[in-house]
């Protein structure tokens, strides 16, 4: 490895950025820059590899996330952000229109819109990452994000569930891909009230039949 190289060019490009004098030109150029070195990192796999600053107008809420954070949690994640900085991205989905759907991070992209001292700071910016699943795995995906905070409504997860019936998933899958125990999923499609949500389900499976399906498949 020519580090010295490696160095020469680094300045070089220090240079060239430092030269630009627009603000919007020096953010999407640094951006450029990033994603180019993200398709040649190791780590390219992992979306945290790669924050990009957004601009706040292109990024959008989902229908689908019933997390919800009280007043004084809001109040504490702004100043949590004031005194350290973004220390987690936002999740996003790019949607190939110029703009991006919020997987998690719904309340820190609040923070940056509804409070002054922060939005003047990022001067209208947002840090993201990128996480490219069909629409099914990008709820999991924040379902899986809000359980694991230990945050989640009731009544909007078994409208959740019922969609994910809907779209063919089974009880197994609807466990695995949520973190759910089976009771769980039977108790959030009974809450819907409706006969649809149970087409899939085999109520003669026990619950070792359930597990030895589970383990065998989370093992292949």
């Amino acid at each position: 490895m020519n580090i010295n190289r490696i160095n020469e060019l680094l300045e070089e490009l220090k240079y060239e950025l430092n030269s630009i004098e627009s603000l919007e030109e020096k953010i999407e150029t640094l951006n450029h820059c990033r994603k180019e070195l993200h398709d040649i990192s190791p780590f390219k796999e992992e979306p945290v590899d790669c924050v990009l600053w957004i601009k706040d107008s292109c990024i959008q809420a989902n229908e689908y996330n019933p997390n919800h954070v009280a007043t004084p949690e809001m109040h504490l994640l702004h100043t949590s952000i004031k005194e350290d900085g973004y220390t987690m991205p936002i999740v996003t989905y790019d949607m190939q229109n110029g703009s991006r759907e919020i997987v998690d991070g719904f309340h820190r992209n609040r923070v940056e819109r509804e409070y002054k001292d922060i939005n003047k700071r990022l001067m209208g910016y947002l840090p993201v990452t990128t996480l490219d699943k069909p629409l099914e795995d990008r709820i999991a995906s924040t379902i899986r994000h809000n359980r694991a905070r230990g945050t989640h409504g009731i009544r909007p997860m078994s409208d959740i569930v019922l969609d994910l019936s809907r779209a063919g998933w089974n009880d197994t899958e609807i466990c695995q891909k949520l973190g759910m125990d089976l009771d769980e999923v039977i108790r959030l499609k009974q809450i819907t009230g409706l006969k649809e949500a149970f087409s899939s389900h085999e109520f003669s499976k026990s619950w070792e039949e359930f597990e030895s399906k589970y383990y065998n498949e989370d093992q292949k």
